[in-house]
C-alpha cells in the first residue's frame, strides 16, 4: 500500500488542531499525521499528541523552515500539506492524494481563489495580495496557476526530495510554485471550499511585511530562473537612460559642431557600458541556468532509478 503523510506545520493552533487532525484521520485513515510545532506557547503540542498525531519540532521560526525539516525527515509516496487553523477542509484530501499516487501530477494545488476565498476571507488586503501575486507569477513565468499562495497542496516524492528550499517564511508557497513551473513539473488544480478562521483564532501572516517578502521572493526567483530576461530588462532600462543623457550633447554637436556638455556625454557612456555588461551577464547566467536544468533532469533520473530499486526489493 502506498504511504501517505499528512503534514501540518503549527504555531499556536490549540483552538483548531484537534479538529484538523480528526478530520484528516477520517478522510485518510491509512495516513500518518505529522504535526511539526514551531515554538508554540499554547497547548498545541499536548492536544496534537492526545489526538493521535506524530509530533515533532522545528525551533527555527518560520513556515519555510518547518517545511524544510518535514521534507528532509519524512519518507512517503504522497505528501499532503495543510494548515492547522481549520481553513482547509479534509473532504478534498482523497482526490488530491489520488492525483499524486496515480502519477497524474507532481504537485496538486488546493485552489481557494476560484472557490470561496473572496467571500470567506475578511482581510481585504490579503485578497488583493493573492490576486497581485497570481498575476505577477503567471505573467513572469507564462503560466496559468490559479492559486499561488495556498497552503493546501499534495506532492509526489520526486518533488519533495528534489526541491531545494530557500525561503524561511510564508513565501515558501510562492517558491514551490515557481520551482515546479521552472522544472516543468506536472501541476493539477483541485477546487477547495476555503473557510475563514474560527473566532478566536489569529492569523500569523502579516499582510505588509510578509507581502513584501513574497514580492521580493518573486523578484529573486525571476532573476534566478529567468536571468536573461531579467538582465535584458535592466539592460534596456540602462540603455534608455544613456540615450537620454546623450541627446543634449548630440543636439549641441549638430547645431555647433562642438561637444559642450561633457558631463552628460560621460554619463551616457557610463550607462551604455552598464547596459552592455548587463546584457552579457544575462547571457552567461542563462547558460549556467540551462546547465543547472540539465543537471536537475539527470538528478531526477537517478532518483527514480533509486525508487524503482527500492520497490523491487
Amino acid at each position: 500500500m502506498s504511504k501517505i503523510a499528512v503534514l501540518i506545520p503549527c504555531y499556536n493552533e490549540a483552538l483548531t488542531i484537534e479538529k484538523v487532525i480528526k478530520d484528516f484521520k477520517k478522510a485518510l485513515p491509512e495516513a500518518d499525521i505529522y504535526v511539526y510545532d514551531n515554538n508554540s506557547t499554547d497547548e498545541t503540542i499536548n492536544i496534537a499528541k492526545k489526538s493521535g498525531a506524530i509530533v515533532r519540532h522545528e525551533y527555527m521560526q518560520g513556515k519555510g523552515n518547518v517545511i524544510r525539516r518535514m521534507f528532509r525527515e519524512i519518507d512517503a509516496d504522497c505528501y499532503l500539506m495543510t494548515d492547522g487553523d481549520d481553513t482547509y477542509p479534509a473532504n478534498q484530501a482523497r482526490e488530491m492524494c489520488d492525483l499524486i499516487l496515480n502519477k497524474e501530477a507532481e504537485m496538486v494545488i488546493g485552489d481557494r481563489l476560484s472557490s470561496t476565498y473572496f467571500t470567506e476571507n475578511k482581510r481585504k488586503f490579503h485578497n488583493f495580495g493573492n490576486v497581485l501575486v497570481r498575476f505577477l507569477v503567471n505573467k513572469t513565468f507564462k503560466s496559468n496557476v490559479r492559486d499561488i499562495m495556498t497552503g493546501y497542496r499534495a506532492f509526489s516524492k520526486t518533488f519533495v526530495k528534489s526541491f531545494p528550499i530557500i525561503s524561511s517564511g510564508f513565501e515558501i508557497e510562492t517558491e514551490m510554485t515557481i520551482h515546479a513551473l521552472d522544472k516543468k513539473m506536472k501541476l493539477a488544480n483541485v477546487l477547495i471550499d476555503y473557510r475563514d478562521r474560527p473566532e478566536g483564532s489569529v492569523s500569523k501572516l502579516n499582510t505588509v511585511s510578509d507581502g513584501i517578502k513574497v514580492l521580493k521572493t518573486i523578484a529573486t526567483l525571476f532573476k534566478q530562473y529567468r536571468p536573461f530576461t531579467f538582465f535584458s530588462i535592466l539592460s534596456v532600462l540602462s540603455l534608455l537612460i544613456g540615450i537620454l543623457f546623450f541627446i543634449p550633447p548630440f543636439i549641441g554637436y549638430i547645431n555647433t559642431g562642438l561637444v559642450e556638455k561633457f558631463p552628460s556625454l560621460i554619463a551616457a557612456s557610463f550607462f551604455g557600458i552598464i547596459s552592455i555588461q548587463l546584457f552579457i551577464g544575462g547571457l552567461i547566467l542563462e547558460s549556467i541556468t540551462r546547465k543547472d536544468r540539465q543537471n536537475f533532469e539527470l538528478h531526477l533520473i537517478l532518483l527514480n532509478e533509486m525508487e524503482n530499486k527500492m520497490q523491487s526489493k
